[in-house]
């Protein structure tokens, strides 16, 4: 599996033999920035399922609405139906004209979502939180990931012999892509592009997520004035 950091990664994390630099690299807001939505993987890594596991193990530790725990998982790699998987998803949908994935960087193990409860807005609260730290943990031990909301889970559920349709999917793999943010304003364009092979993701300023600061609490400010 290429130069073995990905595999050594993971065997530094089990054993809990992580230097103090590497600790640093790993607080909150490095993960984070890390965390980005990947669309192209590189093959020569293979996810096993022992990875998927410890990536799912987060969960034992989330708070869930009512305590209902009613998430469960279906843990999909190369040899256990990826291509299944990957015939009933689709990406890039801001992209549609470069096809994404491009063929020979299509993600090849996959987190599909369940629950053993209908769906509602407590479940969606709760297939929030699993997603994202689910897909921290991944960044942290050297992968990376991407929310899958569009598929046909009639497929997926048909194909794997689920009781209930899967509610989200979760693909996990070594990022083939250069991924950049850049800060926008309230009011400004949010859809993430393509330029010059780098994949540019826009996002609201923090500041002015704030009400206090935001156009949208002006407005209703001047309104409420008139």
């Amino acid at each position: 599996m290429a130069d073995g950091y990905i595999e050594n990664a993971f065997d530094r994390y089990k054993e809990g033999r992580s230097s103090t630099k590497r600790a640093d690299a790993r607080t909150l807001s490095s993960l984070l920035r890390k965390n980005r939505s990947y669309r192209g993987y590189d093959k020569r890594y293979v996810v096993s399922r022992e990875v998927l596991e410890n990536i799912v193990s987060v969960n034992e530790l989330l708070p869930s609405a009512k305590n209902q725990q009613a998430l469960r998982f279906l843990l999909v790699t190369r040899d256990s139906g990826a291509d299944i998987v990957l015939r009933n998803i689709k990406l890039g949908g801001m992209l549609p004209e470069l096809g994404l994935p491009i063929e020979g960087t299509e993600p090849e193990a996959f987190i599909v979502v369940c629950s053993t409860v209908p769906e509602s807005k407590m479940l969606h609260i709760d297939v929030g939180i699993s997603l994202q730290s689910m897909a921290l943990r991944a960044v942290e031990i050297g992968y990376n990931g991407i929310m899958i909301g569009a598929f046909n889970a009639k497929n997926i559920q048909q194909e794997f012999s689920l009781e209930t349709p899967p509610v989200m999917l979760l693909a996990i793999g070594k990022g083939a892509e250069r991924i950049e943010t850049e800060r926008i304003n309230v009011g400004g364009n949010k859809s993430y592009r393509r330029e010059n092979g780098v994949h540019i993701v826009p996002k609201i300023h923090w500041k002015e997520l704030i009400l206090d600061n935001c156009r949208h609490s002006r407005e209703i400010s001047e309104n409420k004035s008139e």
